[in-house]
């Protein structure tokens, strides 16, 4: 009977898909202070790519960087027959906690790599971007830290705003309105015209001017700024 067992195991693994995944994926948030807007976690094929440093921003990664809507970076996804999982944190990703979630691949199994973004809060357009790495195909567990990019679609003015693409100023909701404060000058004025690696908020301690809406004391980070665990089953 165990000879048997076994056999039909075997068959049952010779007959998975090439390339077939089945993953847990747990997102840590590594800030002090900053939250993360909904999730959107992809795999998908080798030639797909949610973003490109050094390029400028889609339209919909824009919107997801300047005010965390990430339904354009579905559509896009979807429309590659990409494996999705959104929010995976059911809302904001707080300091210091984690979400976790699944993906299996065996009906896409052209869907061999993994990236994950979500909009960091308070930014103007900052996010945290895991960008199309490999999904190990050996069982284990693999862990990976992720940084901030800045889409470069706004300028890092700091000052509070409604986070509508192409307007001023960063969306607060009342997590990170608490600890914000108002009346701010602005920081920086232009957009830089392509992504790249986020050189972090400036803040000030001024809770009613200053340069700054963020408070420097709370908000400011430096990379990496979300852990990333992936577990082959």
């Amino acid at each position: 009977m165990k000879k048997s067992l076994s056999i039909l195991s075997l068959l049952s693994l010779c007959s998975l898909p090439a390339g077939a995944a089945d993953i847990d994926i747990e997102i840590t948030n590594l800030t002090h202070g900053s939250f993360f807007t909904p999730f959107l976690v992809a795999a998908h094929a080798d030639n797909v790519s949610l973003f490109a440093s050094g390029e400028p921003a889609s339209a919909s990664l824009q919107a997801m960087a300047e005010g965390g809507d990430i339904s354009g970076l579905v559509a896009d996804a979807e429309a590659v027959n990409a494996t999705l999982v959104t929010d995976p944190a059911g809302g904001l990703l707080a300091p210091g906690q984690a979400a976790s979630t699944s993906l299996n691949t065996d009906d896409a199994p052209d869907n061999t790599r993994l990236s994950i973004v979500a909009m960091i809060l308070p930014s103007n357009d900052g996010f945290m971007g895991l960008n199309s790495v490999e999904i190990p195909s050996e069982p284990g567990r693999y862990m990976f830290s992720v940084n901030a990019y800045d889409a470069g679609t706004e300028g890092n003015d700091e000052i509070l705003g409604g986070g509508a693409p192409g307007d001023p100023g960063f969306p607060a909701p009342p997590p990170v309105m608490a600890t914000s404060g108002t009346g701010g000058t602005g920081v920086a004025a232009d957009a830089e015209g392509f992504v790249h690696i986020h050189r972090g908020v400036l803040g000030d301690a001024d809770p009613s001017g200053g340069v700054s809406d963020i408070d420097a004391t709370v908000h400011r980070w430096l990379n990496p700024v979300v852990r990333v665990v992936v577990t082959v089953n």
